[in-house]
């Protein structure tokens, strides 16, 4: 078996927005890299809302700025430095509550969620505000059980 390094290159990595707020896809499952990485650079009022999921587990590390990080009933103010790991089943969120963008590490075991940021992505190019019903299927498909509203 053949192993090849995945190496990003500043500013090379493919961004996708969700409205502003910029996710950077640095691994993903076709890397066969063990895990989807992403580098959220979160604008003021990003806020994910509480969700969970039934088999993905995640990691989040603050780079700059200050993140909410919620896992279960606590919520963390993040600030670089700040880890923060949340099991399968677990209800989490993250946002930005600052009034300055917000850089984020967030790695995703199993790999895959690359195609959900993908989807949102696109689905949040519409104006208006995205139907619930298509953001509800959307989730379902990734394994994400929304739990309170989602802001964007």
């Amino acid at each position: 078996m053949s192993f090849q390094a995945l190496v990003h290159q500043p500013d090379t990595s493919p961004t996708l927005s969700l409205r502003g707020t910029l996710v950077k896809v640095l691994s993903t499952a076709a890397d066969a890299a063990g895990a989807s990485t992403f580098e959220f650079t979160a604008q003021p009022g990003w806020d994910t809302g509480s969700h969970l999921h039934s088999s993905i587990q995640e990691q989040f590390y603050v780079i700059d700025g200050q993140m909410e990080l919620r896992a279960g009933d606590e919520i963390i103010v993040g600030r670089p430095g700040t880890f923060v790991a949340v099991p399968s089943g677990v209800p989490h969120a993250f946002a930005n509550r600052s009034e300055a963008a917000a850089r984020m590490l967030l790695v995703c075991t199993p790999p895959g969620h690359e195609r959900y940021f993908a989807e949102l992505a696109t689905l949040l190019t519409r104006d208006g505000a995205p139907d619930p019903e298509e953001v509800a299927a959307l989730r379902a498909r990734y394994d994400t059980t929304q739990v309170s509203a989602l802001s964007v």
